[in-house]
């Protein structure tokens, strides 16, 4: 029987496949040589490859036109972009380019919203979703938008106390809001009802009693959102029924409520044999809209989406060196990289995520199973599961070989940064590491370059105080 690590991929899934294949016996990114990237930046680095965020965008307008075309959808379609995902100005300005909306969820994101427009990125009349808790500093940041002309801006409330805080504020004109019904929770959480909008029981009485009649603000949009995603399943349908419902209900009291917001929650490939069906799960949001509204005689509303994740975690990826490997016992084999899991990839120990994970070099050596260690001095600062595998099976090398055997974790393009505080202080002072950004040129060329180098014990002395005379 073969038992290269290559022969494993070929036998356990389609390969190559999108974004990765071998040139030369060393992996490629959608396209891009990783070691050319090596070679030029040393490990450990991060990077981001921009095209694969507009690929998203694309690919998800699509879906959504067609399904909207082929079943005679009167709303239209519109795609937000979560910030708070990864704030980067060379990620929201790629997320631009195609024309997104944008979602907030804190105070500094105004001051972001602002910038973006500084800078001519956007115009007034983009469409920006407010959500989040509104401390008073958030929302009277975005009071001001609406008042400076942001025609667009709707704030979505979280809960009944927002609305009190809101009709305290002096305003000129009528404000944008929307409504977020609170979800029930899966039956393994660890409580019932989310503690985020308002339970859906109370909602429309809570619109006839303070909105419907209210010359200050106009009811645009309802919202609602399941955490563990927009999946085929009968939980998911069954909360997705219940916010479609409450629609309608809302729709036959109000004039102006003319938007049906899901929230985020596409998956994003995190192993290589995932399946996903993204265009018939689209086909059935836009046909039981439309189903519904037909038979209570409304209007079928605008569809928003506020994908953060699928935006952008594919575009992602870290690259390890493996430093050594250790045997602990008769079962148990561990590769050391150069870096902290915790603190580039927080996800996988916090909440256990799973990367697709694959090696970079040495694929007709024969694998093995083994655990990923970091080098902090913390003993959660591993890897050794997979999401399809539950466990981790990569090349086996010698200490003797010349060239060491180097590791990426992929689809790391969400959350990773802004968790692990990027740029601050980290658990053992280990640095963070490299950041490329990776773009192709007008001639479909990859170009690469260095965003910020490696943290500096200089930057790190700086924040502690350390330098401070």
């Amino acid at each position: 029987m073969k038992n290269t690590y290559f022969d494993l991929i070929e036998q356990s899934y389609y390969f190559p496949q999108e974004g990765f294949d071998l040139r030369d016996g060393y992996l490629t990114f959608h396209g891009v040589s990783l070691k050319y990237l090596i070679e030029k930046h040393g490990t450990p680095f991060r990077f981001i490859y921009l095209p694969k965020i507009g690929a998203q965008i694309k690919k998800t307008r699509n879906l959504f036109n067609r399904a909207i075309k082929n079943n005679g959808y009167r709303g239209k379609y519109h795609f937000c972009y979560c910030t708070k995902c990864n704030h980067f100005y060379h990620v929201i300005q790629e997320a631009l380019r195609h024309k997104v909306n944008l979602e907030t969820s804190s105070s500094f994101d105004i001051d972001l919203i602002l910038n973006l427009y500084e800078r001519k990125k956007i115009d007034k009349s983009r469409i920006i979703i407010h959500n989040g808790y509104k401390t008073d500093d958030y929302l009277i940041k975005i009071l001001q938008l609406q008042e400076n002309g942001f025609s667009n801006s709707v704030i979505i409330l979280d809960s009944k106390e927002e609305m009190d805080r809101i009709m305290k504020m002096k305003t000129t004109k009528p404000i944008k809001i929307g409504l977020r019904m609170a979800i029930n929770e899966e039956a393994q959480s660890a409580y019932y009802t989310s503690r985020l909008g308002i339970p859906h029981t109370e909602l429309l009485d809570f619109f006839k009693q303070h909105i419907r009649d209210n010359e200050k603000v106009e009811l645009r949009m309802l919202h609602f959102f399941v955490d563990s995603g927009i999946k085929d399943t009968l939980y998911y349908w069954g909360e997705f029924q219940k916010a479609l419902k409450l629609y309608v209900e809302l729709k036959k009291e109000s004039k102006n409520l003319n938007s049906f917001n899901l929230g985020g929650g596409f998956p994003i490939r995190n192993h290589l044999g995932f399946e996903y069906n993204y265009e018939y799960m689209i086909n059935e949001i836009i046909n039981n809209i439309k189903d519904a509204c037909t038979k209570e005689n409304v209007h079928e509303p605008d569809i928003y989406t506020e994908f953060g994740k699928y935006t952008v975690g594919e575009s992602g990826a870290i690259i390890f060196k493996v430093l050594e490997q250790k045997q602990q016992n008769d079962t148990e084999t561990w590769y050391i990289v150069n870096n902290s899991l915790m603190n580039t990839i927080p996800d996988a120990w916090s909440i256990h995520e799973k990367f697709i994970l694959l090696p970079i070099n040495k694929w007709e050596n024969e694998y093995g199973r083994v655990n990923i260690g970091g080098i902090s001095c913390d003993h959660s600062d591993y890897y050794n599961s997979e999401d399809l595998n539950q466990e981790v099976l990569l090349p086996k090398y010698s200490d003797k070989d010349k060239e060491p055997l180097y590791l990426g974790f992929f689809h790391t393009g969400a959350y990773q940064d802004s968790i692990s505080g990027y740029g601050g202080i980290k658990h053992c002072l280990i640095p963070s590491p490299k950041h490329v950004i990776i773009d192709r040129d007008d001639k479909g060329n990859f170009v690469d370059y260095v965003y910020r180098e490696e943290q500096s014990v200089t930057e790190m002395f700086n924040i502690l105080g350390y330098n401070n005379k």
